[in-house]
Formats: structure tokens, sequence, C-alpha cells
């Protein structure tokens, strides 16, 4: 028997529109819809100005598809990974059960309702705001009541998946005792789902693999005497050769469950699992038995131009940004379940994770909070397997206390995983008389006027009654502008950088915080509050095209020189009339190493050495340097050194007469199925390769080849400072070469190259871990 799951993939082929009555039917003439290949946004998107009009109405999308070969007397269903936000689905005219919410997967069982050719899968879908659904709210609310936009659409992927008549539905390996050789083992629970009762007894064997290697096996009973579902479990012990998850060594196995029948193996399932003991107390936060600092970012998963509607590859690019460019130890998926593509790239690169369940500010009536239980409990069923996510969001963000839901939410977490604890963050200290999570997060956008008379960002004392994270800190609202955009000024650019630095040392001088995960990460498309431009909130220290500000510069330099030396400037070495670096009072220059010579018109000009008196609790202080004396354009150059021994050095020109267009793909290679994408950066840079700022002019792109260009064809850089970016993603079954040309009237222009290979057919291999819980199937 064919062990493999028969996963199809349903992204080519649909056919889409505004919803008009009886386009569901399966007689529906739908020729004039448009063709449209998922991940997909019902509205055209910009980098700016989205409007919610364009998708808050309700649309139809419709997929006709035949049974692949060889599923007699198999179990069929659909799998959504997410619909934004009500999806009434159809199959062949009937109707299946609906789902309402936009962030987790749902599936529908079509056993019976499907044919083997000629199948019309319609779903209607509803993309408005007032639905009584978690994040949204109810009228006369409208849609920047919320502070992040949702545009509407099939934004994740759908697959057609058979199974046999019984099934492994859902594997959840837990590691236990990680720490103790002696006592290690993996608790398994699987969940066998049967539409028959077998003729023979059932048997699940479970094994644990390092790739080829088997370390240990197990084996459990289950007792199927009824159709539906029964949840067993099998121990794996005798684990002392394990090599541990671990922020610089994320060491990952696989756990391989497989149901005997009549000494048959009828199925398998596989999921990826660490060991690592991750743990909050009053003193910190604990990996593997040693204090870590958490020194991380929030994360939104919103694009230019797609939405939420980006592939797996995009989404795993932002994990590495975060973890391999910034050097954050840490996640808050901010405010709702992110994609799981995301997650297994912070399984793979040691990047720990905070996920919580769809929410902003708001509580609804009781049918609103019954969603944010199932939310919950979808959430964890999806993710649990997941060693990077060390704590889950039980409580929707910046909540007044609700005893009676967040006892529920709480407990149900508890019970589905009692490995990780809960927590909610905390808008200030109001309302936390009645705080029922494990760990207290708090959203701390407390300030002070520094002695230069800017804002700074303050954190008030830890509570000492549970371990303390702060959520939040910096962003707009204590840091010490409003807007943090590359045609600011460079005092304001340089003092978000030393906003983070200031909030990441208060924290580091007391052990009773656990860490700080700053807002934000990067950008995003919004409508609410007042520090808006254009519909884009600029708290990030990366942009929305994903390119690092000057105040990521902090984040650059944390990392041992020993793996990367780090000189990374929080100004840009600029001297025009927009703002010129002589008019910043001290110049920040974020780096890992011992000391900085600085050179002007290769002339020595300075030393600069970490200034660990005012930072003395950051691995990696800053250092200052002052040009307020310098005129004309000259170089500059910085030599870093580690101890005697020069390790780095960065030139930068202030003429601009050198500058050129830059164009960079993240890929090179890319898979022919009209899903993959990735992302082509262009920029103005000097002539030594160091980002040149304010600069004007429009970028022209134009693209050639089997692909299609996600984004603007015609670039304005004086909206952005000089930097801007597409994404290109594949045809589906359209191999080739794609070569992205750019052009500027000063610039120049510039050229790069992508190959879209042809896609395996066993498409089994795109999915490797699924699960499909009972709270999913509705």
């Amino acid at each position: 028997m064919d062990l493999a799951e028969t996963i199809t993939p349903l992204d080519a082929g649909w056919r889409f529109g505004p919803y008009t009555s009886g386009c569901a039917a399966l007689d529906f003439d739908d020729s004039e819809l448009a063709n449209v290949t998922l991940p997909h946004t019902v509205a055209a998107l910009s980098w700016q100005d989205w409007d919610p009009d364009s998708w808050e109405r309700r649309w139809i999308y419709r997929n006709r598809f035949d049974l692949p070969p060889a599923v007699a007397d198999r179990r069929i269903f659909v799998d959504f990974d997410a619909a934004m936000t009500h999806a009434e689905p159809t199959l062949n005219g009937t109707a299946l059960p609906d789902h309402l919410g936009g962030y987790l997967p749902f599936t529908r069982e079509i056993t019976g309702l499907v044919q083997p050719t000629g199948n019309v899968l319609a779903v209607a879908l509803d993309s408005g705001f007032n639905l009584n659904v978690p994040p949204n709210r109810r009228a006369p609310y409208t849609s920047d009541t919320v502070d992040y936009w949702q545009p509407g659409g099939l934004y994740r992927r759908v697959w057609l998946r058979t199974e046999p008549q019984v099934f492994i539905a859902d594997v959840f390996a837990k590691p236990m005792h990680v720490l103790d050789p002696t006592r290690r083992r993996v608790v398994v629970e699987c969940s066998v789902d049967a539409a028959m009762v077998p003729a023979e007894s059932a048997r699940v064997a479970v094994d644990l693999r390092e790739g080829s290697r088997t370390i240990a096996t197990g084996s459990a009973h289950p007792t199927v005497t009824r159709t539906g579902r029964v949840t067993v479990s099998a121990v794996l012990d005798e684990l002392s050769d394990i090599a541990l998850w671990d922020l610089d060594t994320p060491n990952l196995y696989t756990v391989t469950a497989s149901l005997i029948i009549d000494d048959a193996v009828v199925h398998e399932r596989a999921v990826r699992i660490g060991f690592r003991e991750a743990t909050f107390r009053a003193d910190g936060f604990y990996l593997n038995g040693r204090r870590v600092q958490l020194f991380g970012l929030n994360r939104h998963q919103h694009y230019p131009y797609a939405g939420m509607a980006m592939s797996d590859r995009v989404q795993r690019k932002d994990a590495e940004i975060l973890r391999r460019e910034l050097n954050c130890n840490m996640v808050r998926c901010s405010h709702y379940p992110q994609a799981e593509a995301f997650f297994d790239a912070c399984d793979e690169l040691g990047l720990l994770a905070w996920e919580e369940a769809p929410g902003w500010v708001h509580l609804g009536d009781d049918a609103w909070k019954a969603l944010v239980v199932r939310d919950v409990g979808d959430m964890l069923r999806r993710d649990r397997n997941h060693p990077s996510i060390i704590i889950w969001g039980a409580r929707i963000n910046e909540t007044e206390d609700e005893v009676e839901l967040y006892t529920r939410t709480r407990d149900l977490a508890h019970s589905l995983d009692d490995s990780r604890p809960t927590a909610g963050a905390m808008s200030g200290r109001v309302h936390t008389p009645n705080y029922v999570q494990d760990v207290f997060a708090e959203d701390d956008y407390h300030s002070s006027i520094g002695p230069d008379g800017e804002k700074q960002p303050e954190l008030e004392p830890p509570r000492t009654d549970r371990p303390y994270l702060i959520s939040e800190a910096v962003g707009t609202l204590s840091g010490p502008a409003k807007q943090y955009r590359r045609t600011s000024s460079q005092r304001v650019q340089q003092g978000q950088a030393l906003a983070h630095a200031r909030i990441h040392n208060v924290a580091g001088a007391d052990a009773r915080y656990c860490g700080v995960l700053a807002w934000c990460g990067y950008d995003y498309e919004s409508g609410a509050g007042p520090n808006i431009h254009r519909g884009v909130k600029y708290p990030g220290v990366i942009d929305l095209f994903r390119v690092p500000k000057p105040g990521a510069a902090i984040y650059q330099a944390q990392v041992d020189p020993v793996v990367r030396p780090v000189i990374a400037p929080a100004f840009y070495w600029d001297f025009g009339p927009t703002s010129p670096v002589n008019a910043v009072d001290r110049a920040m220059i974020c780096s890992n190493l011992d000391r900085l010579e600085l050179y002007v018109d290769d002339e020595h000009y300075a030393t600069a050495i970490p200034d660990r008196e005012n930072y003395p609790h950051l691995p990696y202080p800053p250092s200052f340097a002052e040009f307020g004396s310098l005129d004309g354009r000259p170089e500059l150059r910085i030599d870093g050194y580690l101890g005697d021994r020069l390790v780095a050095s960065r030139r930068f020109a202030s003429d601009p007469a050198g500058d050129v267009l830059s164009l960079h793909a993240d890929d090179k290679v890319l898979a022919a199925d009209g899903v993959d994408a990735t992302r082509v950066v262009f920029r103005s840079l000097d002539k030594y390769g160091a980002p040149r700022p304010y600069a004007e002019g429009t970028v022209q792109v134009m693209l050639e080849g089997p692909a299609r260009l996600v984004g603007d064809s015609t670039f304005p850089f004086a909206e952005t400072g000089g930097v801007g970016a597409v994404w290109i993603r594949s045809l589906p079954d359209s191999s080739g070469l794609v070569t992205v040309r750019a052009a500027h009237p000063t610039l120049g222009t510039a050229a790069v190259s992508i190959q879209l290979e042809p896609v395996r057919s066993n498409s089994t291999a795109q999915r490797c871990e699924r699960t499909y819980s009972d709270a999913n199937l509705d």
C-alpha cells in the first residue's frame, strides 16, 4: 500500500471575481472571471495608500479539479491554510460548513461528494470588517480601529488530500526532562481518525530519527471500536545521545508515527521537534539551564503589493533577516498566528518565538469570545511541535481583565501543551489585579526627556510576583519621533537606534527583566492612529521592503565579532542639503569591535571606543564621533580592531558623482509552480557600496521571462530615501530564465537573473508536516 499521503496543491486555475447571485453553483459560467493563482489577495495593492474599501466586500473563488489516480476507498479532504475572513466553501453545488476567521487553517472532508473528474470547488469569501470574529468589530466600527490592515483573499494555499479509511490525523511529540540524560524522553500523542472499525487490532509504532539514523522506538495500541477520533500515547526513552536545540545549534529531529493494522503499515505521519528547556522565572529567562537575555522585535506579516499573500520562501526570509542580520534571539508574532513557514525557519535558525491568538485591544460578545477560545486551541494544535515557540499568547493584546475568558484560554493551552507558559501583552498596568496568565508581559511606552531635549524610552520596574517580559517598547510612542522614514532627518533616524540601544541597556541592568521585544521589526500598513504617512506606519527598524534602516544598526552589531565583525553607522555619510551628517550632534557608530579608527580623506581624524559608561549592559555598546567641524565633501574610512588586529574596514563617499544603482535578488533559483517568489532590491549606493540617502528620480523596473512582477514598474526614490523592492513570482509550469532590469536617469542601469526550474512531481514533499485537528474540522 502506498503510505504517502496523496497531497495535490490546488494553487493554479482559480477563477476569481466579485460575488454575484448564483456564483457558487455548479453550472455557473465563470469564463468571465479572472484567472488567478494562490496565494492571492482580492485587491490590487501598491506599497502605500492601501484602501480597505477595495477588499471589504464579498468575493468568489472557483476551481475545477479532477481527483488523482488510485484513490478508490480513500477519504478525501480539502485543506485551507487560511482565508480572510469568512469562507463558505461549496463542492459541486453542495455547501460545506463555513469557517469564520482569517489566520488559521481549516479542513473539510469531501468524501462522498467528490467525483473522479469535473469537480468544482467554490469559495464565497466575505472580507468585510464588521464580521463578529477576532480581531474585527461589529458596526459602527470601521477597519481603522485595528492597528493593521487585513486585505482579504485566499492568501495562503489550498490542498487536496487523500487518506486511508483509518489514518493518523495528528502527532504531538513533547520532549521532557531534556537536561537529564537519564530521564530524557519524548511523550508522543497520536490521534487516530477512523471512518470504519478495522477488522484487526491496530498498533501505532513511533520512532525518533536523526536523518536516516533511528535513535529510539516505542509503540501504543489504540482501541478503535467505533468511528471517530481516539488518542494514544507512546514514550521514547533512553535518549542520552541527543544534541540540544539551542540558539546557535538548533538541532532538529524527526518523530514518525506509523499506523499498523494486521501487521501492515497503512499510514505514517512525521513531525519535527527539538530538545530544549525554555523556562521563564522571576530572575529572567533560561534556555537549557542558562540565563539568556531576550533580545528581539515584533513582526507583522504584511508585504508591499501582496498584503499577506507571500510564498513560504519569502516568509522564511523574514526570520532569516531577524536572526542573521539583526541578531535577534526572539520575535513576537504580533498580533495573530503567522505563516507556519515562518516558524519552520525559526526552528532551523535558532530564533525563539512568541505566537499569539488574533486580536487587538477589543473584546466582543460571547460568540466573539468563543472564537478566541477556538483560535487558541487551533493555534496550539497547529504549532506545538515547533521548538522555537517558547510562549503562547493566550490573552488578546492590550485588553482588559476578563477572568473567565482568560482562565479558559490559559487552561486550554495548558491542557494541549503543558510544556510552555502563557502570556498576554498588557497596555501598562491599568488592568492587572486579575491577570491569570503565567508570564506578565507589558507593552511599556514610558518615556522621559533626555539631556538633549529629546524624548527617550524608560521602563517601569518589573513585577515581582511572576516572570516579567517587555512585549513592546520604543516604537513611535516612547522614541524621539512619530515616524522613522529614510526621508526623515539624520537626527531622527539615528534617534531610533539610540532609543533601541537605551531600552535594551535598561532591561539588561536588572535580571528580573526576561528581556525586551521592541516595537518593531518591520514597517507595516495601517489606518489607525496619528502617526501614519499615506497608510503606512514607520516604527520599524526595517522598512517595508525588508531593508534595515539606520535604526537597525544597534541590532546589527550585537553579534560575536568572531562570527562577523560589524561596523554599522547609524547615520549616512552625506553632506547634501537635506540632512548633512555634520548637523548630527554626536554620530553613532554601532560595532562589536574593541576600537574604531576614523579617517577623513585618509587623514586620521579620531579614535572611537565603545561607550560602556552609558551602555554598560549591552554586549556591544555603540561608539560616538563628532563631525560638526567638517565641510566640503570629504571621504570617510572606518577601520575596526580586535585588540591590535585590523579585522574590518569600511569606506564612505560623500560626493554623489560616483553613485550607482544597485540591484540584488535574494534567490537565484525559484520553483516554476506559480507560488514561489523572491525579493529584488534596488537602491542608490555610493562608489564604495554604502547606501546613499535622499535620492531623487524615478526607477523603472522591467521584467523579461516567465514570471510575474509583484510590485510597481515605476518607483519614486524620493518617497523612500533611495531604496525599494519588488518581488518576482513564478508562473505555473513555466520554467526558464527571468531577467529583471532597473534604470534610473542619473544612477544608470542594473540587471539580475533568476532561473525558474520545474517542480518535482512528488507534491507531498512540499508539505513535510501538517496537522489536522478536531478543532480544524469545525
